[in-house]
């Protein structure tokens, strides 16, 4: 089995999320339907990095890892990365 730890860009108050599941499809359904308390009013939210273990230890001392202080600088990067990329695409 597969878990994946992702990162989620909430376009309303441009924080992040990070969470872990083995089902993103499903995970990223309940985000968007506001079944998750965390997310529910920081919507519309945006994966903008996704990792994928077969170990469901090292999955989540990732997650644990990402949600620390230094975690913090890569997600900020991540952030960054996304946001800049974002401005360089054209308009809809």
């Amino acid at each position: 089995m597969q878990y994946i730890v992702y990162i989620l860009f909430s376009e309303k108050d441009r924080n992040l999320y990070t969470g872990c599941t083995n089902d993103l499809g499903r995970r990223l359904e309940n985000h968007r339907t506001g079944k998750v308390p965390a997310t529910k009013n920081r919507g519309p939210l945006t994966l903008i990095h996704q990792e994928t273990f077969t170990d469901k230890t090292a999955a989540f001392n990732r997650e644990r890892f990402l949600k620390s202080l230094w975690g913090g600088r890569f997600k900020k990067k991540v952030r960054t990365a996304y946001l800049q990329s974002r401005a360089k695409s054209p308009p809809r």
